[in-house]
């Protein structure tokens, strides 16, 4: 194929691609919602509402983080860091995961990460979002919920992993001659 034509080819696909996210996000908006309860997570300030989390906010971004010991989980809540102001201006975001609030501390700390966390080690939340398969199997992901009254509804989800739509790194990367091969995220470079 010629470049041109190739270029042309590439250029559609990439249009599709982003019509295709757009038309996914909007499907999964049509979803019925369902009322969760109000989670109570552990934080640096004490035992945490989920209802709290919305803050003044009527809609709540949850990432779903496997924890520090996660090099993948570690990189995308690197890049959420960055657009953190940008997501806090829309919506609550809050960042949760399986280690201690001490731990989650520490970790955040090291890393200057400036969004909230929380603890959901002790209760169910992660597992019924559908991201804790098991006594300790936790997966990536991301929920939203929005606050109506008293009420809380879980607004839709999607998981996290190399190439999803929340981290530019894997795109990125694939541009490059020999694209990803075997590369892997670090805690340090």
């Amino acid at each position: 194929m010629k470049p041109k034509k190739l270029a042309k080819k590439l250029t559609h696909w990439e249009e599709k691609i982003v019509w295709q996210h757009k038309k996914l996000a909007k499907l999964k908006r049509k979803l019925p919602r369902e009322a969760v309860e109000d989670y109570v997570f552990a934080s640096a300030s004490g035992p945490v509402k989920l209802s709290a989390l919305f803050g003044k906010k009527k809609d709540l971004i949850v990432i779903h983080n496997m924890g520090a010991s996660c090099r993948y989980c570690t990189m995308w809540a690197d890049g959420f860091n960055g657009v953190y102001p940008h997501l806090a201006d829309r919506a609550a975001f809050v960042v949760s995961s399986p280690d201690t609030v001490a731990a989650q501390k520490k970790f955040a700390k090291s890393r200057g990460w400036r969004f909230p966390m929380v603890s959901g080690r002790d209760i169910d939340f992660a597992e019924d979002m559908g991201f804790k398969k098991g006594k300790d199997e936790w997966w990536p992901g991301v929920s939203t919920f929005q606050k109506k009254g008293k009420k809380i509804y879980h607004v839709a989800s999607a998981t996290l992993g190399p190439f999803d739509p929340f981290c530019p790194v894997w795109h990125l990367i694939a541009l490059l001659a020999d694209g990803v091969n075997d590369w892997e995220p670090q805690y340090r470079y």
